[in-house]
């Protein structure tokens, strides 16, 4: 047993989690401090982000066995734009100014509309006239963000020799979404975007390119694929997603929890250009 709880050990690793003061980003950053690493809490709330990394920070200092810097907290917050180059760069070069490394990178930033209401506001989901300010705001974070945050997060994984990395897909990335979950009587159509399955789809992309790029390398590059979780949903729309799946329902927040643990640590070292799917069973239909 204490080889499996070895297994999922991530003492003295150090993470980035973009998005990290998000829904799933909050529970990735409480994860992998619970499993002993460091975190930098990414977000573009620079608030959000360093109050969480505060509530994260209630372990005791200790020295880094990699690094031999103190470290003085489990975790920090950096305002962190993943469209934007220096910002990409900043966050990792604050890692390793706090950390002395970076082993592990979740890309969990994105732009949906579930969350990113002020997106949305105004715009026509209608593919035949969404418009192209909307798309390439999207992408720009969606996909090139990641591009970006991968792009910056390698080059010390390079140095070390190792690393992880994993990118936050959507089960609208392997399957067209189903429209009419999103139907209201008496109400105009409302639409998942266009930009949301594309740019999942290019993840997926990405994720293959990167990790056949690096063979030999030792830097794994992974998916990982949520389905639908439960946020302020209402009924309706609840129970229309919750018919679709094979388990009936939505995902609760923490449900991700332990794909990420598995991907991010050695329990995952024959893994890699792989697609880890937890999406309740709607894509096994």
């Amino acid at each position: 047993m204490s080889n499996l709880s070895k297994l999922f050990d991530l003492t003295d690793r150090v993470a980035i989690v973009t998005g990290g003061a998000g829904l799933l980003g909050a529970e990735f950053c409480r994860t992998l401090v619970m499993a002993g690493a460091r975190v930098v809490v990414a977000d573009i709330d620079v608030d959000a982000a360093k109050s969480l990394a505060i509530s994260l920070s209630d372990l005791p200092s200790k020295k880094n066995q990699s690094s031999n810097i103190e470290v003085k907290s489990s975790a920090v917050g950096a305002c962190t734009d993943v469209a934007d180059i220096a910002s990409v760069q900043y966050t990792v070069d604050t890692t390793l100014r706090h950390f002395g490394r970076l082993d592990i990178l979740v890309n969990s930033a994105a732009v949906d509309p579930k969350f990113d209401p002020q997106h949305a506001e105004g715009l026509s989901n209608e593919f035949e006239n969404y418009p192209l300010e909307a798309w390439d705001q999207a992408l720009d974070v969606n996909l090139t963000g990641m591009f970006l945050c991968c792009q910056a997060a390698v080059r010390p994984m390079l140095v070390q020799g190792q690393g992880v990395i994993i990118n936050v897909c959507s089960i609208y990335g392997m399957v067209g979404p189903d429209q009419k979950i999103y139907h209201r009587d008496g109400e105009s159509p409302q639409y998942k975007p266009v930009y949301y399955s594309v740019t999942k789809a290019g993840v997926l992309g990405l994720t293959k390119y990167l990790a056949t790029y690096y063979a030999g390398k030792n830097i794994r590059v992974n998916n990982l694929t949520p389905g639908g979780v439960y946020y302020q949903h209402d009924d309706e729309f609840v129970q229309a997603y919750a018919a679709r799946t094979v388990l009936g329902r939505m995902a609760e927040k923490d449900e991700m929890n332990g794909a990420l643990l598995f991907l991010a640590s050695d329990a995952s070292s024959y893994m890699t250009g792989a697609n880890l799917v937890v999406d309740g069973g709607w894509t096994a239909w």
